[in-house]
């Protein structure tokens, strides 16, 4: 990736997520970047454009976040238990990998586009599609219930965090 184009997605990640996607506009990332219109068009022909890179790269950052953090886990008790002490640490801002918490960026996100049909609102739900993978994964047998209670538990305890819950209690 080319520095300029990466400077403009970190850029966009930074706003989006800190103030929302439809609070930012070009102008600002531009700005914030101090890259030329000109090379944000070259590399991204739409804010949506721009957007979906954001995105991915998110994506990629929790997801390798994520799995290292589960690396060693053996059993179904200690995934509970290292997967709840990893989002902690990460409400906790103990996350430098991840920012400062701000709340789940892919619900953010799709919260502020109406079509679930979107690019952007697929998007966001093939993300979580692969956090539930990666779960599943190191489970130690396969146990849809579980699976879906522990999904939904982190899904509860993200949101919770982010919406002032006190997340000693999480």
């Amino acid at each position: 990736m080319s520095t300029k184009r990466e400077l403009l997605v970190d850029t966009a990640l930074d706003l989006f997520y800190r103030f929302g996607v439809n609070s930012i506009g070009i102008n600002e990332i531009l700005k914030s970047s101090g890259v030329a219109k000109r090379t944000l068009y070259s590399n991204f022909g739409s804010k949506e454009a721009l957007l979906l890179a954001a995105l991915e790269q998110r994506h990629r950052n929790f997801i390798d976040w994520l799995g290292t953090k589960l690396k060693s886990v053996h059993d179904d008790r200690a995934l509970i238990e290292t997967l709840f002490e990893a989002l902690a640490s990460w409400f906790a801002n103990h996350e430098p990998q991840l920012g400062d918490f701000r709340g789940c960026f892919f619900i953010n996100t799709a919260a502020e586009f109406s079509d679930a049909q979107c690019e952007i609102a697929k998007y966001c739900h093939s993300h979580k599609l692969a956090v539930k993978t990666l779960i599943e994964q190191k489970m130690s047998q396969p146990n849809t219930l579980l699976l879906e209670s522990i999904c939904l538990l982190k899904e509860g305890a993200i949101v919770s965090a982010y919406m002032g819950g006190d997340i000693e209690q999480l």
